[in-house]
């Protein structure tokens, strides 16, 4: 079924109750064999695709609906799996479409299937065109998306971010599904030794491949129906395995509620890097509030910095005393929203001079913004509503009536977080969409500030002239938490006192700004 409408008939709903839930996506998790000359790696053009798998999953279901494997020639049957077998290539590449349209997934995931398994298909079928027998019914091969007629796209691209480095990758559009390749994901968001599949399966599902060696897969396919059979366990496995990864790690729950956040597709958050996401959250509260965000041209590093955030010098000591952690929540976007640091509300000087000195604040590296009775900021409102949703879903966390909706929770408010973290970051990247150091540097600037006006409070309170037992002393401070000795020499004293001082400390700094009780060290070493 098709069906036009205008963009402005589409009824948005708040994700909250019944809008909340995630739709029930089909993810179709492929990958492919090919007979390899000895010595050489699979080319398009020379070595033909023998095995396709294929697992077909519901979101929210625990096992797949569908698994099978094509087949080039005959094989034994896989216990819970169907074969599908056809004599020549272009006959098997023919089926596997026909399949691709039938189950008309969502989600195509796999490992590496962005940049090997789907355009190796997609050149080997253009290698057998050449052929004009196989040309002949070759030529709807490349329909495999939701639009009637539109063929896959393939192109190269160069991403390259500060945070992921650069990549060389295949970018394939099939329109109407998204592709999610499990090993860029877990290239981003994991550190580990070795990315390869077998290593990456052990680490986070504690299995592994089929024993099958590359070098043995042509004998494999040259063989009887039995090696076939063993090849085709392999090729099931490597299908079977970035789903269950994907599952494991509550990867398409997080990506679906960040994409739900910051209004980007979730395809943005697989082959962009950090701001098109804060920028995307920018354009969608300027344009409710009827403000144009200018198109800024990027341009290299002008080498313009900024000084970073403070450390309180460590007094080094091997500490027998219990030693307390006061750590600010959510200390960069709380700073923007206490002091209403923002592109809309930031004032040069010679027009500040015109203004009421009640009208705003200078920072101490010398940037004027009026306060928030005067204009509310736009990142100040945008953060505000980042960080009330994340407790509401922290609160519907707790309250989840089955494992399902706590990770969607879960996801939901991880995905606020990140993007909460990432406004900061955005204003302080000199090559970026719209850099504004003056709000970066606002920013480290009255952290430098909260954190040595911490360290003064809990000095001059706990004290023994206040008629405490000790005097307290700030051993360290980074960022955004101090390490306290108040001298005491249990950890059931050391509590009360921290959980006083990270309260009484939080009503001297201006709302957001919250100092909490984190943890105590006992005993600690600082070096």
């Amino acid at each position: 079924m098709e069906v036009n409408i205008s963009y402005d008939d589409v009824k948005t709903h708040q994700p909250e109750g019944e809008w909340n839930k995630i739709a029930p996506l089909r993810i179709l998790s492929m990958d492919i064999e090919c007979q390899g000359r000895k010595g050489h790696f699979p080319e398009a053009e020379k070595d033909p695709v023998i095995q396709i798998a294929n697992t077909i999953t519901v979101y929210g279901q625990d096992k797949p609906i569908i698994q099978n494997v094509f087949t080039l020639n005959t094989c034994l049957p896989i216990v819970g799996a169907q074969i599908i077998s056809s004599d020549t290539e272009e006959d098997m590449l023919l089926k596997w479409r026909v399949f691709l349209q039938a189950c008309d997934p969502d989600i195509i995931t796999g490992y590496n299937v962005q940049n090997f398994d789907i355009p190796y298909i997609l050149d080997r079928a253009e290698a057998l065109s050449k052929d004009k027998k196989i040309k002949a019914k070759m030529g709807d091969f490349k329909k495999w998306g939701r639009i009637r007629g539109a063929h896959v796209k393939m192109k190269e691209t160069t991403f390259q971010s500060a945070a992921f480095g650069k990549r060389n990758n295949i970018e394939t559009t099939i329109d109407g599904r998204v592709i999610f390749d499990m090993l860029p994901y877990m290239r981003r968001n994991h550190k580990l030794s070795s990315y390869t599949l077998n290593s990456v399966c052990a680490e986070f599902l504690g299995q592994q491949k089929e024993d099958v060696h590359h070098s043995i897969i042509s004998d494999l396919q040259n063989g009887n129906d039995e090696d076939r059979h063993r090849l085709a366990t392999y090729c099931l496995k490597d299908a079977q395995l970035p789903q269950r990864l994907m599952d494991k790690l509550s990867v398409l729950v997080n990506y679906i509620e960040m994409a739900r956040v910051t209004g980007v597709p979730v395809s943005f958050l697989i082959t962009r890097g950090q701001q098109i996401k804060v920028y995307s959250m920018i354009l969608r509260k300027c344009r409710e509030e009827k403000l144009l965000v200018p198109t800024l041209k990027k341009s290299g590093n002008t080498g313009e910095g900024y000084e970073g955030a403070t450390v309180l010098d460590p007094i080094k000591a091997y500490y027998e005393d219990p030693i307390a952690t006061l750590d600010f929540a959510s200390l960069y976007p709380s700073i923007m929203q206490a002091y209403n640091l923002c592109y809309s509300t930031i004032v040069n000087s010679q027009d500040a001079a015109k203004l009421d000195p009640n009208l705003y604040k200078k920072s101490d590296n010398g940037h004027i913004f009026v306060h928030s009775h005067v204009k509310k900021g736009i990142l100040p409102t945008i953060l505000g509503e980042l960080l009330s949703a994340r407790k509401r879903a922290k609160k519907d966390m707790k309250n989840a009536a089955t494992e399902f909706e706590k990770s969607v929770q879960n996801g939901r408010q991880l995905a606020l977080k990140v993007s909460a973290n990432s406004v900061y970051g955005f204003t302080g990247a000199a090559v970026g969409q719209l850099p504004c150091l003056p709000i970066a540097s606002s920013v480290t600037s009255y952290g430098r500030y909260l954190l040595e006006k911490t360290k003064e409070f809990v000095e001059t309170t706990y004290t023994v002239g206040n008629g405490y037992d000790h005097d307290a002393q700030v051993i360290y401070g980074d960022t955004d938490s101090v390490m306290v000795k108040f001298g005491t020499k249990t950890v059931k004293e050391t509590f009360p006192l921290a959980i006083e001082a990270a309260e009484r400390a939080s009503k001297i700094f201006p709302n957001p700004i919250l100092l909490e009780f984190e943890k105590v060290y006992f005993p600690y070493l600082l070096m």
